[in-house]
């Protein structure tokens, strides 16, 4: 996979064509001479550029590049286990109250729009107006939504204090508040209409007219979603000069609040549909750095072969499972799970799939390993490794009433068991990866296919529909717990939380693909993994530990899914042109390189 998709679609391959170092204009520092150089990279979240695309980080298709000319309040370190560590964005500073009720933003003092106008706390208010309509997390109209703003203050011309609905809080409020997109007012005016925190207000009532103000909001998402400035105007360190098929080239904001330490004069974003395209960048010496690119081996070799390129690795907050649709025999039978878990010979997997990229995982508990040890410590060694055992695998089968006649096992009543796990086609480490367990499997005498479906889009649109049997899926989504757990006992397996209230839809229905129990015994005691996981949203630390705890078993027990690989952020630089990249380990890894680069860290060489 390209990049740690959680959320966008990852593909690659064209051709970029030719385009002059040099601006014509004076909006880069030092009147566009290209003093600082040109840096050449990728957009991990947004592969194929559209030359249509509007100006807008909120638009799929839209030509705004994270880190370069599209700003948020702040960025997230992604901790092993504390959510609310970030470096600035919009914002300088900030203020977390102890209780999680409020969170206080002190705006750069000097950052300017790059035509000249200041950025301000009314821009951050007009912006999280935006925000409603798109229902993000920490801004849902819904009455009750888990995490959700109560009210926002402008405070003076620099700070913005933002407070939490308290009747139903959450952990992961701060980040849902940091992780929001900054337009300048003043540009986007138009887009909504001067009444909508009255309306707001209204809608977070109950009732008909607050019904009604709700859809009036919601149906503002597609207006927001199609607008596009006739012009760039950015907060970043970068704004958009002009695009072909082939790139975008950006070039230095002069206004940025640290333009004076931002290295390059101009950016350079080439244009990809594959990995395929990627690798030949790289092996080409064209890319500055690209981010995590799913490699072979010998590609790999290539690579690093090319003076001045150099990779980087770091813990990246996601890993890979196979996922059950419970729904569908016999997996619905848990020693079905577990037989097939242990004929999966992991090493293997991740070796031949993303040798660079993962670290075959240490058992199934639903967390990535380097945060597992953090919070479940000893207890991550009690819980059942799923290690190669064909004997094991016997054994279960055995006990789930499957029948072995000629080497070939099949359903109790005798039927064929055919084994189909569906993947994405653009992602080229899943369809390794796929392939070598259906290989597995084969040897052990199951009947195994590997399908693929044509795009990540269409992939997530059918697996939410039940088509699959068995498929890949994301999950160990860190570092706020709720979130990890979200991806296992979540709306994917029947369990909302509606304004505090769990409750639970049967397989089929709103969502609900894996089709789980809705409750599975722990230690000889019958838990709700759902209720446990929404308590994670408002848990002490200290019970979010136990709650973990008592999830990793369920996991590891139940096997909703079978935890393959634990993502390595494996990222590439070349040295030749830039120096000042995040080191091994560093948590910047965990961020588009636009914010190495608006930190002041990637300099001329």
């Amino acid at each position: 996979m390209k990049r740690l998709a959680a959320v966008v679609a990852l593909l690659g391959l064209a051709t970029a064509t030719a385009c002059s170092s040099t601006t014509g204009n004076d909006s880069a520092a030092g009147g566009g001479s290209g003093g600082g150089g040109l840096y050449t990279t990728i957009d991990g979240n947004k592969p194929g550029l559209d030359v249509n695309g509007p100006i807008n980080p909120w638009n799929p298709k839209g030509n705004a590049f994270w880190g370069y000319n599209a700003m948020r309040i702040a960025w997230a370190k992604n901790h092993l286990t504390d959510p609310n560590q970030f470096y600035p964005g919009i914002a300088e500073s900030w203020e977390i109250a102890p209780d999680n009720s409020s969170i206080t933003l002190h705006l750069h003092p000097d950052n300017k729009w790059s035509d000249g106008t200041p950025v301000t706390a009314e821009d951050v208010k007009f912006s999280i107006a935006l925000a409603y309509t798109q229902g993000s997390t920490a801004f849902a109209i819904d009455p009750g939504a888990a995490g959700a703003a109560s009210e926002v203050e402008v405070v003076d011309d620099k700070t913005v204090k933002i407070t939490q609905d308290m009747k139903n809080p959450s952990v992961t409020f701060m980040r849902g508040v940091m992780d929001s997109f900054i337009l300048p007012k003043h540009v986007w005016n138009s887009v909504l209409p001067d009444d909508f925190w009255d309306k707001l207000k209204v809608a977070r009532g109950e009732g008909a007219d607050a019904e009604k103000a709700r859809e009036e909001i919601t149906a503002l998402s597609e207006k927001v979603l199609a607008f596009g400035p006739p012009k760039d105007v950015s907060a970043g360190p970068f704004v958009l000069e002009r695009m072909n098929p082939g790139e975008a080239l950006l070039v230095k904001n002069k206004n940025f609040y640290n333009a004076a330490n931002v290295g390059p004069d101009q950016v350079k974003m080439l244009n990809y549909t594959g990995n395929e395209q990627i690798w030949n960048y790289l092996i080409a010496g064209k890319l500055d750095s690209a981010p995590f690119t799913a490699v072979p081996a010998d590609v790999m070799k290539r690579i690093t072969g090319t003076p001045g390129n150099a990779v980087i690795k770091g813990f990246s907050p996601v890993s890979l499972g196979m996922a059950f649709n419970q729904s569908k025999k016999p997996y619905d039978n848990v020693h079905v799970r577990r037989g097939l878990a242990y004929l999966i010979n992991r090493e293997e997997i991740t070796t031949i799939a993303s040798p660079e990229g993962g670290t075959p995982a240490v058992t199934t508990t639903g967390i990535h390993q380097k945060p597992a040890a953090e919070w479940l410590g000893a207890e991550l060694d009690a819980l059942e490794p799923y290690k190669l055992d064909a004997a094991k695998a016997e054994e279960e089968f055995k006990e789930a009433g499957l029948k072995k006649e000629g080497g070939k096992w099949t359903l109790p009543d005798g039927k064929p068991w055919k084994f189909t796990i569906n993947v994405p086609t653009p992602f080229s480490d899943w369809v390794s990866g796929a392939k070598a367990i259906t290989s597995q499997l084969t040897a052990a005498g199951i009947d195994a296919e590997v399908v693929t479906v044509a795009d990540y889009p269409l992939y997530l649109k059918e697996i939410a529909e039940g088509k699959y049997d068995v498929g890949f899926w994301l999950i160990a989504l860190g570092p706020a717990p709720y979130n990890i757990y979200q991806r296992l006992y979540g709306a994917s397996n029947g369990w909302a939380n509606l304004g505090g209230k769990v409750e639970h839809s049967a397989p089929g229905k709103n969502g609900n693909w894996m089709g789980g129990p809705e409750t599975i015994e722990v230690d000889g005691a019958k838990v709700n993994p759902g209720e446990l996981t929404a308590k994670l949203n408002s848990a002490s630390p200290d019970e979010q530990k136990a709650i973990i705890g008592q999830l990793a078993k369920a996991a590891n027990q139940d096997l909703p899914v079978v935890q393959l690989w634990d993502y390595v952020n494996t990222q590439f630089v070349n040295t030749n042109r830039f120096t000042g990249f995040p080191e091994n380990d560093s948590d910047l890894l965990r961020q588009p390189s636009g914010v190495w680069v608006q930190l002041g860290m990637v300099k001329k060489k």
